[in-house]
């Protein structure tokens, strides 16, 4: 019934949906951080510990990102922003940046 395109198809897939879900818990993970740095001011020092660990270094693998130093220090810089990821992904925020990097490059 099903040739083998099919199946490579559907493993395909499966494999991004299994990312999609994994990225998720990256995301959950830095609104948590972020939560903890508002609320304690040690966000960021819990994020790249999450990250260091090899729960999180298996989440983020399975997610799809490289877990070495620079993205650890990437995801430390994020927290430290302060700004929440359903924010930060937003069509405005993005057009704010860019908004303000022309801004900036006009000014220099």
């Amino acid at each position: 019934m099903f040739d083998a395109a099919d199946g490579t198809a559907f493993t395909h897939e499966q494999g991004a949906r299994a990312r999609k879900l994994f990225a998720a818990v990256v995301l959950a993970a830095l609104d948590d951080a972020i939560a903890d740095n508002k609320k304690y001011g040690n966000g960021p020092e819990q994020i790249a510990r999450w990250a260091r660990s090899r729960d999180g270094r298996e989440v983020l693998s399975c997610a799809g990102i490289d877990p070495n130093e620079r993205v650890v220090a990437g995801l430390m810089e994020f927290v430290g922003k302060g700004v929440r990821t359903s924010v930060a992904l937003s069509r405005e925020e993005s057009e704010r940046r860019h908004a303000a990097a022309a801004a900036e490059a006009e000014a220099a």
